[in-house]
């Protein structure tokens, strides 16, 4: 008995011990972990960027931002060339408020207009904006637009019901009180009617006139009560209003530019993205490719692809043949077509451009846009040329994006499945009753066909002339990218400097980056927003085709004078190109106002007809008429930009002051040279790297 007593309490002191060990391991884990990340938060920024922190927790993403090369100096002329404002566009302001006769919505209303709108990103928002101004011409109640891609039947969340997935419904009915009455859904009455299909619906084309709604939906409208409108193909009202309808083109950018907000969940993670941007300190550029499959099956550009993405561009382009949406041949010439400039620029020739113009290798480019076709396989050249190429998924964790889906219920494509039992191939009725025997052999049996061989990403091109149904899983997917793509527009809003590989969508129509650039232009017209022309561009590359990596100063030369004429041309371009199909992709000049600026310093500089100022505001009024904008800011928009205006002037004239020579700060060449000049050549390249940025800030002041 005392021995087992004296094993006991040995047992006992063991497992104490191994307590205290036990004990003595998690606190020195818990205080290495508390190390961590104070060094984290109080080292260098490069090391402290992709922690992020918040007042709740800390969010670890997977960028490793890499930084070699100094930031230029922000008064210096380098700077200014590659981040700083267009001085042309610097007088433009938002301007939307009604400039003349405008009452608010009558008491007494037509009836109810029910909006259901199909469509991607891009055609949602021009959709919305128009139903809101079509409700405002028949002075109807305009109850929440239904989005298609977003109902809870797809599979997605209940938190968050068709509008409310992606906007914010408070916001928009109230930021709209003055312009029409909105409603979130349709009285009990009419409900009944609308689940059994008894209300009136109309399809309506996609440039109908003020003239169809006023004679083919209103009479409808007053009898019924109500009327639905069926929206799918971005827009049910045409662009270009006549003169005496102006103010609804204000209202188009009172819908576009501040009703139609973003949920809150969706805000505040594209707010971080911003912030982490933003935390080394350093500008970025957001790029939006613009590659999408029907674009390119649009326009016939499979054979700048290999493989199978050569072949599933040509099946999307023989789908659209046969439903009308392509009018073309099935096989078209891509040489051709790239040289005309109706395909997109590819990833590494955006990548050469931006090099040559004189962003250095580290460089923070933002890859927008929604799936870019191809894949990663497609920015790989980008990668290699910019070393901080990032996008949403390398800025957020997986468990932040999950977040703003809210909850969605588990489907069963989700888990492995076991693989069905061959598919049998039955012999042909012709064999069974052919001829007098002997019979010749029937062909041998087709190889079995495995269903779940059949239903990969593309393994349906084999199979069929027609497009796949889609899985819920993916209708699932379709609604999260309106997720993804509201996150890039705003990160694409807020960059310093936008440039896009693409501006038309999979209908020849202005796309995402055509809305991209037209709330840039609103916004903050003086904004960097690169509009290269593609025909120039591509002349450009292939006319240096050989020395693409090796080029000479003349090519930078002729890239940079491009480059430049694009920031004010290709605004000019745009009410061309674009205003007649997306009013929304240039709101200038019914959403603009020119602003007088600082009125002491100009009635002074005046008297000086060669001064800077005098030059600069010259300019600036020539643009402003170029554009159209005769309408003056009203005084208490200039009283809030005079104090602004007077620290660029102090900049501008710091920068007069600043030694031109470049010859600390990288330029371009770190494109056809090394990364580190350690070479015997390495001041040679920086002299002439200096002197071609000299001769460029010369030729720019004249």
């Amino acid at each position: 008995m005392k021995g087992e007593a004296n094993s006991y309490s040995k047992v006992v002191v063991m497992k104490s011990k191994l307590k205290w060990v036990g004990l003595v391991g998690l606190i020195l884990s818990a205080l290495s972990l508390f190390l961590h990340f104070t060094l984290a938060r109080f080292s260098d920024p490069g090391v402290s960027d992709y922690y992020y922190q918040s007042s709740s927790s800390i969010t670890i993403f997977s960028w490793r931002p890499v930084f070699e090369l100094p930031l230029f100096l922000k008064t210096g002329p380098s700077y200014r060339r590659l981040w700083g404002p267009v001085r042309k566009l610097e007088s433009l302001h938002p301007f939307v408020n009604p400039r003349g006769p405008y009452s608010v919505p009558r008491s007494e209303s037509s009836g109810y207009i029910f909006v259901r709108i199909q469509g991607g990103f891009h055609d949602i928002r021009s959709s919305i904006s128009d139903v809101v101004v079509v409700a405002r011409i028949l002075n109807a109640t305009l109850v929440i637009p239904e989005i298609q891609s977003t109902t809870s039947s797809k599979g997605i969340s209940s938190e968050f019901k068709s509008f409310a997935y992606v906007y914010n419904e408070d916001q928009f009915t109230a930021a709209l009180v003055k312009d029409v009455k909105v409603v979130k859904t349709l009285p009990k009455s009419l409900k009944s009617a609308r689940r059994k299909k008894e209300i009136p619906s109309f399809r309506v084309p996609r440039s109908a006139s003020p003239y169809y709604y006023l004679h083919h939906v209103l009479p409808v409208l007053n009898k019924h009560s109500v009327a639905e409108l069926v929206v799918s193909d971005g827009g049910c009202l045409q662009a270009i209003l006549p003169p005496h309808l102006e103010e609804y083109q204000r209202l188009r950018c009172r819908v576009a530019f501040h009703a139609l907000v973003f949920r809150q969940e969706v805000q505040e993670l594209a707010t971080k993205i911003v912030h982490r941007l933003r935390a080394p300190g350093r500008p970025f550029i957001a790029y939006d490719p613009g590659m999408t499959r029907e674009a390119l099956a649009y326009y016939g550009c499979a054979e700048l692809f290999q493989d199978v993405h050569s072949e599933l561009i040509q099946h999307k382009r023989a789908w659209m043949r046969r439903r009308g949406i392509v009018k073309g041949k099935l096989s078209v010439n891509s040489e051709e077509q790239r040289l005309n400039g109706s395909c997109p620029l590819m990833p590494e020739e955006v990548g050469i451009l931006l090099r040559a113009y004189g962003y250095p290798w580290d460089t923070i480019i933002y890859v927008s846009g929604g799936e870019v076709f191809g894949g990663q396989r497609t920015l790989t050249p980008l990668h290699a040329m910019f070393e901080n190429v990032v996008d949403r998924t390398s800025l957020t964790a997986s468990s932040e994006l999950t977040r703003i889906y809210g909850r969605e219920v588990n489907l069963d494509s989700q888990f492995p499945r076991t693989p069905p039992s061959i598919v049998q191939v039955k012999k042909a009725e012709v064999w069974r009753r052919a001829g007098p025997r002997p019979r010749p052999l029937p062909p041998p049996p087709a190889r079995p066909k495995y269903p779940h061989n059949i239903e990969g990403w593309w393994g349906w091109v084999a199979e069929s002339d027609n497009e796949p149904e889609s899985s819920v899983m993916e209708l699932r997917t379709n609604a999260h990218k309106l997720l993804w793509e509201a996150i890039d527009y705003m990160v694409s809003v807020e960059a310093d400097v936008f440039i896009s590989g693409f501006d038309r969508d999979g209908k020849g129509r202005p796309n995402f980056a055509s809305l991209v650039m037209g709330h840039r232009l609103y916004l903050s017209a003086a904004s960097k927003t690169f509009r290269p022309v593609r025909k120039e561009v591509v002349r450009l590359l292939e006319g240096n085709h050989e020395h693409l990596y090796e080029a000479n100063n003349t090519w930078l030369k002729s890239v940079r004078q491009h480059f430049r004429k694009s920031l004010f041309d290709g605004a000019m371009n745009a009410s061309v190109a674009s205003k007649p199909s997306s009013f929304l992709s240039h709101p200038v000049p019914e959403c603009s106002c020119v602003g007088s600026g600082n009125t002491e310093e100009a009635s002074a500089a005046s008297h000086d007809a060669s001064s800077p100022s005098t030059l600069a505001s010259h300019a600036q009024s020539a643009a402003a008429a170029a554009l159209g904008v005769k309408e003056r800011c009203p005084k208490w928009m200039d009283d809030d930009t005079e104090t602004s205006s007077r620290l660029k002037d102090k900049e501008n004239g710091e920068d007069d002051e600043v030694d031109n020579d470049d010859g600390d700060v990288p330029s371009s060449f770190g494109m056809f040279f090394e990364r580190s000049n350690e070479s015997g050549g390495g001041e040679v390249n920086k002299e002439e790297a200096a002197q071609l940025e000299d001769q460029e800030e010369s030729e720019s002041a004249e």
